[in-house]
């Protein structure tokens, strides 16, 4: 099993009336950057990349880094500049990209050059993961979302051309248009480094990525869709002459440790604040989904239709769908040591992925609690899970399957 750590780089410093008072009450998009603080965030940004270095001493396997934009929910506004900083303070840890969204890029040339440079600063570390990202994204950077698959799927094929194929060659596809195409710096990996792909199950994506063979991480899904999304890849996969196993898939939890059960349920509560008001202030829908952006395939009605009406994930709703019963449901696993492995072999038995996402901290949720936390991770829980993936015979992208 592959095991990955990951944090969201809140920016908390803001209250939920602040939101309230914001243009559409959304804390994404139009919520003013004046609440920033470049002091804070100057800290922010150095704690959050201690601990990133720290989860190497700590045994993780893989540091996961994300992208959004236009919002205190996620610092990674540039999430390559963060890679490669710890391409060059690491030794060991895959640098995991989940993922650089193709889909607002105007030059995907320049991604392939940027991505190119920290496969090499890591010497061949880099997991090149590629999003469509929300609609969020699409907005801030004023992409039009009707073609925003088209071009995820254009710019992703550039890129993969421009890493294996010599140039000189010319580029002319519907949305980019190159006459010389001959970047100089390619990737330490060949043919070309790893590409993962995350996400909450969107039909299309699942069936792209298996017809790639590319692992699909799901991010924070309901257990039993995830089974039923699983399934959607694996049929593809068949199609394709080949048996999907648990190197194909991923899982994204927020998994927090302390000495105690009673401590480590204090301070994750954290978790509730890591987008400050969301849980009582929905996200206006055409923010994240604005027309044009999401399929209607009727094959998949009720599986989506599952997948949206998910309490836990609607409108970032934590507050909403109460912190007890997100515990008693294993979507946030919290606790001592014992605790957390004993609720993890439960959620693996289920899920069965092959590469498991650790979120160990957001929100309010202190450098030092997370520190606290990495250690015990290291002392006690990545040993176990260990054992726990070679047990349940649950194979990571760069093992073989049994």
């Amino acid at each position: 099993m592959f095991l990955m750590r990951f944090t969201e780089r809140a920016y908390v410093h803001y209250t939920e009336d602040d939101v309230r008072r914001s243009p559409n009450q959304a804390v994404r998009l139009t919520f003013s950057n004046s609440h920033f603080d470049p002091e804070r965030g100057a800290d922010l940004y150095n704690e959050y990349l201690d601990e990133y270095e720290y989860c190497e001493e700590a045994g993780f396997d893989g540091l996961m880094l994300n992208e959004h934009h236009n919002t205190p929910t996620c610092l990674g506004a540039a999430m390559n500049l963060e890679a490669a900083i710890l391409a060059r303070a690491t030794r060991k840890p895959k640098i995991v990209l989940l993922g650089n969204p193709l889909p607002i890029f105007d030059n995907p040339i320049r991604l392939a050059e940027e991505l190119a440079e920290i496969d090499m600063i890591s010497r061949g570390r880099l997991v090149s993961g590629f999003v469509r990202g929300t609609g969020v994204e699409t907005l801030a950077t004023n992409t039009n979302p009707v073609y925003n698959r088209e071009r995820f799927e254009e710019a992703h094929d550039l890129i993969i051309k421009t890493w294996t194929t010599p140039g000189p060659f010319r580029w002319e596809g519907n949305h980019y248009h190159f006459r010389v195409v001959n970047p100089f710096e390619l990737p330490l990996q060949k043919p070309h480094p790893p590409i993962w792909v995350p996400g909450q199950g969107s039909p299309e994506t699942l069936i792209w990525c298996a017809e790639h063979h590319y692992p699909y991480v799901f991010l924070e899904t309901d257990g039993e869709a995830t089974r039923g999304m699983k399934e959607i890849y694996a049929e593809t996969a068949r199609q394709h002459g080949y048996e999907a196993g648990p190197q194909h898939f991923g899982y994204l939890l927020r998994i927090h440790v302390q000495d105690t059960d009673e401590k480590a349920r204090e301070v994750g509560k954290g978790f509730l604040v890591g987008n400050v008001g969301v849980g009582r202030i929905p996200m206006p829908r055409l923010y994240m989904a604005p027309v044009g952006y999401s399929s209607r395939d009727p094959r998949y009605f009720e599986l989506m239709k599952r997948v949206s009406q998910d309490p836990f994930r609607r409108g970032g709703g934590l507050d909403a769908a109460g912190y007890d019963e997100i515990l008693a449901s294993r979507r946030m696993i919290i606790g001592s040591p014992d605790t957390v492995i004993a609720q993890l072999r439960e959620v693996l038995a289920g899920v069965r992925p092959g590469i498991l996402g650790v979120w160990t901290n957001d929100g309010s949720i202190s450098h030092k609690d997370t520190m606290r936390c990495l250690e015990l991770m290291g002392q006690e829980v990545l040993p176990a899970l260990r054992e726990i993936g070679d047990e349940l015979e649950l194979p990571g992208p760069f093992e073989k399957a049994p």
